[in-house]
């Protein structure tokens, strides 16, 4: 059982050894009933075959006991075990839950969202599609059991995993209540489920996608494409997304482009540079999203954001793997440091879950329109590529936005050195049916998370976490006069 003292040790008891440097816990677990749920965190980029498994495990709240193992890569005479060819299942790792997850109590349902598995952009040593990999997973939560699932991606090779729990809402279509499942992607798609069945609130269809180069590499010749709603942010790259402020920001642009593999949505990683966008922080990312259940409203926080992968044939000694993504740049940009795209660089983006419909679309902060190569001509709102936080009150929406971060990296490409630069560090509130701008507050620095609110008597209280990355860490709070009206 693994119990001592009070305290179960997570890496006992996994298919495959694992070492505490590689393998842990980073989202809270979740409890449904006497469950207590628990995902991992598993190293990404990783430059073996063989790596620590994302299994998914339910423990009992009152003894610790554990109650069930689930296989996020199917072993013989499971489901899905057939998407693994060429024994990949033997030992293919990662492909975990290390984001936070949801359940709907009444169903006694529990909603995994099931990321990448190894390697994040090469995956000819693990043919397949590879359930349960970049899935949503229903599982019953009293014993593991597999109720249904919905892969968004098969045989990923972006770091598409999804990124954020999925949002549960009761929703009502061409006069039909549907108990739904809203699941954010890095990719910039929603996939809205029925969160009992599984199956599609609106069509997703298989569309063809362009295959892979790389020796011994299978990609998918198709990927699932929700008809409903429309994507919330830009996706892939050709010229028209290329910034067109002036010529010579458009020449530079398709200059600089050109020298790197690119294309739409779903383009492979390739021995060429190859710009990914999405990038691997989406898209949406772990901030998700918020709900109006008044009105069947999800407010979506998202960047664009693209990013460089590179495809190595590695050092023998050192992986036993063909090929492995070698390092992954931060943004592509021009030489004055403006985005390579057209705005906005972030957004939020207000859609209608009882229609599938946009209702707005907002980009979030000023961006760089005060750029020296920028001024003069006049621009509105550009948006910042920084994760949005959002909160949804019975009145307003409540919006923050995290810092600029610089990261440099180590000769193999690790993360050594993180920076963050506070820009333009506010509380917006916006109205919830236009997103127009009703006021803000601002900030001794940016957010480092979501914002939470919560009432104490007759007072209203909203608590911010600022800060991280070399600026300090602190916890804001900001409170309403008190009042006998509940906002």
């Amino acid at each position: 059982m693994n119990l001592t003292d009070g305290r179960v040790d997570l890496t006992k008891g996994l298919r495959r050894p694992v070492e505490r440097i590689t393998y842990g816990v980073d989202a809270p677990p979740l409890v449904i009933g006497d469950i207590i749920v628990v995902g991992s965190f598993v190293s990404d980029g990783w430059s073996m075959k063989e790596a620590p498994p994302g299994d998914v495990r339910g423990y009992d709240a009152r003894t610790g006991r554990l109650r069930w193992t689930f296989h996020t890569v199917p072993q013989p005479g499971e489901t899905g075990h057939e998407t693994w060819l060429e024994d990949g299942w033997r030992y293919t790792g990662n492909t975990n839950v290390w984001t936070w997850m949801s359940a709907d109590e009444e169903l006694g349902y529990v909603y995994l969202p099931v990321s990448t598995p190894t390697n994040d952009h090469y995956g000819g040593h693990r043919p397949g599609n590879n359930l349960f990999a970049e899935s949503v997973v229903c599982l019953e939560a009293a014993t593991g059991r597999l109720v249904w699932h919905f892969q968004t991606t098969h045989h990923g090779l972006w770091d598409y995993d999804l990124p954020a729990a999925p949002v549960l809402a009761d929703i009502m279509v061409e006069g039909r209540r549907i108990h739904a499942l809203a699941q954010l992607s890095k990719q910039g798609f929603v996939y809205v489920l029925d969160r009992r069945t599984g199956a599609p609130v609106w069509p997703i269809v298989e569309r063809p996608v362009p295959p892979s180069q790389l020796p011994g590499e299978h990609a998918s010749a198709t990927q699932p494409f929700p008809t409903r709603p429309a994507p919330f942010d830009r996706q892939g790259l050709m010229t028209d997304d290329l910034i067109d402020f002036t010529p010579a920001l458009r020449a530079e642009a398709q200059a600089l482009v050109a020298r790197y593999h690119h294309g739409p949505l779903y383009t492979p990683p390739d021995k060429q540079d190859t710009i990914l966008l999405p990038g691997v922080v989406g898209g949406a990312s772990w901030a998700g999203a918020a709900l109006d259940p008044e009105t069947g409203t999800l407010f979506v926080p998202s960047i664009t954001n693209p990013r460089i992968v590179t495809i190595v044939t590695p050092d023998r000694r050192a992986s036993d793997m063909r090929f492995f993504a070698q390092q992954i740049r931060p943004t592509l940009t021009l030489s004055s440091g403006l985005p390579i795209t057209k705005p906005p660089y972030g957004r939020i983006t207000a859609i209608d879950l009882n229609s599938g419909d946009h209702r707005w679309m907002v980009p979030l902060g000023t961006g760089p329109r005060e750029h020296p190569l920028l001024r003069g001509l006049n621009l509105p709102a550009l948006g910042w590529a920084s994760r949005g936080f959002v909160t949804v009150t019975r009145s307003l929406l409540l919006v923050t936005q995290d810092p600029a971060v610089s990261v440099r990296l180590s000769a193999n490409g690790r993360v050594f050195e993180l920076t963050a630069t506070t820009r333009e560090p506010k509380l917006w509130a916006l109205a919830k049916d236009s997103g127009q701008v009703l006021g803000s507050i601002d900030l001794p620095a940016n957010a480092g998370g979501s914002q939470m609110t919560y009432r104490v008597g007759n007072r209203q209280f909203i608590v911010i976490p600022v800060g991280g990355g070399g600026v300090p860490p602190e916890l804001i709070a900001l409170s309403t006069a008190e009042s006998s009206d509940s906002k």
